[in-house]
């Protein structure tokens, strides 16, 4: 055969089979790529944007349900937690709506936050497919509307069994002066006590005022990340002074750097009602400790005292409205049976929970645990906090024993 014809082949065999190779590596590149996106899928673009842009909560997730995108709503009201829905309901609904392809909205109850606790949300909810792979939920914060017809209940009934004692008085007071008018001892003792109770009357009529904002708000809005360690240290400021007039010692361990979604004036009340309350009701001279510690996405802020404790018939109770373990220790220190009850509704409001510990004639444990703002992948990576609240607060968390051994406090020697 003639040489040019064999070069000729050749060239074309060559051809054939490069451009077979080209052909299979395309192929093969656009696999990977496929097979990239299946793995690390990415929101549509815009839809990162409108999240964004939202006040109500917004979500995307994809085929496993893993959370590839959140606004800032969503994350504050405890929807999504470590890159994952909260609650099941929801996961259940993405899941009719990927199998039907139909939207779905509804009306649900949901507990706030990770904890599981009592408060509820009350969301109006529409979830949908999002292109071909990736489901949206809107969510629509009610919360507010139902609870109002409550509050509204809830205000009346305080009002009528908490105000007619000071009111009473008041009134009684006002006729002893005036009975009294010629003799200056007795109408300047009278004016003390008139004055002792219109400063309690105020002071409850704030309380009520502040509780019933607390049941009737969303104490989320605005979303702002708070640093607990500035509350912590804030509340503890509020409270320095009273110490020390009492030889008090107030040990202070908050360098944790966490950071929880909320409102820093309604957490600085919770906080400041834990710590005036050990101030008040601990012995003179002896040692109250704050700490805060963030670990595995929880926040607990712990405040111990060396107090008078508290027995566990009424440690069950604490937390209700007007309710006074010692009716005659609380109008020595002015208290009105609200402040607990303001820190569970203010905690309860941000997601969290607040547990207590009591031993009579040990002191009492508080510990607030909150949700630790989230980070999503995309987000800038959180330093990794320190631990600072005592090991033995830690302990009582998980005991089963309504007080385990004395819990050490910042600062203290056996």
């Amino acid at each position: 055969m003639d040489p040019t014809w064999l070069v000729l082949i050749a060239l074309a065999l060559g051809l054939v089979i490069g451009a077979g190779f080209v052909g299979l590596f395309h192929l093969a590149e656009r696999r990977g790529a496929s097979a990239a996106r299946v793995v690390s899928p990415t929101v549509p673009d815009g839809v990162d944007q409108v999240l964004d842009a939202l006040e109500s909560a917004g979500i995307v997730i994809d085929p496993s349900n893993n959370v590839l995108k959140a606004s800032p709503g969503a994350l504050a009201m405890g929807l999504v937690w470590n890159g994952n829905l909260v609650h099941s309901e929801l996961v259940d609904i993405a899941g009719d709506v990927r199998r039907s392809g139909e939207s779905v909205t509804q009306d649900i109850s949901l507990g706030r936050g990770p904890f599981g606790g009592d408060a509820l949300l009350q969301l109006h909810v529409r979830i949908a497919r999002l292109g071909t792979r990736f489901i949206m939920i809107l969510a629509e914060d009610r919360t507010e509307a139902h609870r109002l017809d409550e509050v509204r209940r809830d205000f009346v009934a305080n009002i009528s069994h908490e105000l007619k004692t000071p009111i009473a008085s008041v009134s009684l007071l006002a006729e002893a002066l005036d009975q009294a008018a010629d003799e200056p001892p007795m109408v300047r003792r009278f004016a003390h006590r008139l004055s002792s109770e219109s400063s309690r009357l105020a002071r409850i009529t704030s309380e009520i005022i502040e509780l019933s904002r607390l049941q009737a708000h969303d104490a989320l809005r605005p979303d702002e990340l708070i640093d607990v360690d500035d509350i912590v240290a804030a509340a503890v400021d509020q409270n320095r002074i009273v110490a020390e007039a009492r030889g008090i010692e107030v040990a202070v361990k908050a360098k944790s750097k966490a950071q929880i979604y909320g409102d820093p004036a309604l957490l600085l009340v919770a906080v400041n009602n834990l710590v005036s309350n050990a101030v008040s009701y601990s012995n003179d001279n002896s040692r109250v400790g704050i700490g805060v510690t963030c670990d595995e996405g929880i926040v607990e802020i712990a405040v111990i005292d060396q107090g008078i404790g508290i027995v566990e018939d009424d440690l069950e109770r604490i937390f209700e409205r007007f309710y006074r373990v010692d009716q005659a220790r609380s109008r020595n220190t002015g208290g009105s049976g609200l402040g607990l009850s303001i820190v569970k509704h203010t905690v309860q409001n941000h997601g969290g929970e607040v547990r207590a510990w009591s031993r009579p004639g040990r002191g009492s444990t508080f510990v607030i645990r909150l949700p630790e703002a989230p980070q999503l992948p995309a987000d800038e990576p959180a330093t990794d906090p320190l631990r600072s609240t005592t090991d033995d607060s830690r302990d009582r968390l998980s005991a089963s024993s309504p007080l385990p051994a004395r819990a050490s406090i910042p600062g203290d020697t056996p």
